[in-house]
């Protein structure tokens, strides 16, 4: 069963056209201002009545302009039933997320090492798009996510994304324990954030050679065995009461250690 949101009429009012999929609405003024720089294919923009002379929008609308993209100006009721709120009364419907193959992602070309992220089951779509986003921020080259169980490139991960999304190579794969294997096998490093006994302390380990981080899901961390493919069991230092942090700063922390130790060699 098609579990995606869809946007259906309320009873009683005429059809506003096709049903559309939740999975390819991006919103929000920089999201989708992002995607128009990005060139990402965009079928239609909506932008609220009241933002139609907004300085804020220029830029946007000029660039849907040139870029043949029809934009539609709406009154509140079409914003007032659009299922997302932080919209900012601009809402873009594009084309389903242009995955790549975990192949091609091994294949981009790069300035320098790799550096590849993979979720292993991050559910929280407000932690993929932050992941993504500081993903893209670092220089890395692709975020890998699997098929079941985790969050997809749909609205709310492209809104967290801040536009992160329309410039960073994202790869799907049937089972992380295998892209890992795939990515040791081309020569690529793995280390995968955890907690306790068996790991090694952030500064000792090297991420200035072509790596891939694994960051595991929410509470349970990463599976276990995803853990024994990594190469390390990297842990961040704790100095507090709490036991683990959010996925999305664990992922940031270990980024840019590797941005420092890039730039230090």
């Amino acid at each position: 069963m098609d579990r995606r949101r869809r946007i259906a009429p309320q009873r009683g009012q005429r059809p506003p056209g096709p049903r559309v999929d939740l999975d390819d609405v991006i919103y929000g003024i920089h999201a989708v201002n992002e995607a128009l720089v990005a060139g990402e294919p965009l079928r239609r923009i909506h932008v609220g009545d009241e933002r139609k002379s907004d300085p804020a929008l220029r830029n946007l609308l000029e660039r849907a302009r040139s870029a043949e993209v029809q934009v539609r100006f709406e009154n509140r009721t079409f914003f007032g039933n659009f299922p997302y709120k932080a919209h900012q009364s601009v809402v873009a419907y594009g084309a389903p997320f242009d995955y790549i193959t975990l192949e091609e992602a091994i294949a981009l070309p790069r300035p320098g090492p790799a550096l590849f992220v993979l979720l292993d089951h991050v559910t929280d779509p407000h932690n993929v798009g932050a992941i993504i986003r500081t993903t893209e921020a670092a220089g890395g080259t692709a975020l890998i996510l699997p098929e079941r169980r985790s969050a997809g490139v749909n609205a709310t991960v492209r809104k967290a994304a801040a536009g992160a999304t329309a410039h960073l190579p994202i790869a799907r794969v049937a089972n992380i324990s295998q892209a890992i294997r795939t990515l040791k096998k081309a020569g690529i490093w793995v280390a995968g954030a955890a907690l306790g006994e068996g790991t090694v302390p952030l500064n000792e380990v090297d991420f200035a050679r072509d790596l891939a981080i694994v960051i595991g899901a929410e509470g349970e961390g990463i599976a276990p065995l995803v853990g024994r493919e990594c190469d390390y069991r990297v842990s961040i230092p704790m100095a507090g009461k709490t036991q683990s942090l959010n996925a999305s700063v664990a992922a940031a922390i270990l980024l840019y250690e590797a941005v420092r130790q890039r730039r230090s060699a």
